[in-house]
């Protein structure tokens, strides 16, 4: 009976042994996939080192930019007060002239108000008058239209747009076709 008890014993140790095997297998794959995922991580781990590292730079650059910047503000200030001065006296030479019936200046306007602006001014210009461009604000309206639209010129002197301007406030309204400008 000691025998049979011994054996069995035996058996049951054998038994565990193998059973702690067969958990040392599982643990074994699992470590294996526990090191194939901290390899991984690693790897991660660097890839946010390397994008770290080149935040860090693009920021100390953009920090350098900064620090330089006032002298950038003075000088966009400076442009752009310098473009404001451009723009302003650009438009000092532009004329806005009301009332001229639509489609009556045919396909050459700058002809056309060559031709019609000293008769309804009296103003015989000299050299003649010279436009950098001439064209009409909007859409062309129908003819049946209560108002045409203004015609926008742009003189080449400003003496001479001076001189448009200023007779249109001493004369105040002139005719042209039954249509007063």
């Amino acid at each position: 009976m000691a025998d049979s008890a011994q054996e069995s014993t035996m058996d049951r140790i054998f038994q565990e042994i193998s059973a702690v095997g067969r958990r040392m297998e599982g643990l074994d794959s699992a470590m294996i996939s526990l090191t194939a995922d901290t390899k991984s991580i690693h790897l991660d781990i660097a890839g946010f080192q390397t994008r770290v590292l080149g935040l860090e730079q693009w920021v100390t650059m953009i920090e350098a930019q900064v620090a330089s910047s006032p002298d950038r503000d003075q000088e966009l200030l400076f442009l752009y007060s310098k473009m404001m001065d451009l723009e302003d006296r650009s438009q000092r030479d532009n004329v806005r002239l009301l009332g001229f019936p639509e489609n009556n200046e045919g396909e050459d306007i700058q002809a056309f108000l060559r031709e019609t602006l000293p008769k309804l001014t009296g103003i015989t210009f000299d050299p003649p008058l010279k436009f950098q461009r001439v064209h009409r604000l909007g859409p062309r309206r129908p003819e049946t239209a209560i108002r045409p639209q203004p015609i926008i010129a742009c003189l080449l002197h400003h003496a001479q747009a001076r001189q448009l301007i200023q007779r249109a406030r001493t004369q105040r309204s002139c005719q042209m076709d039954g249509q007063v400008i």
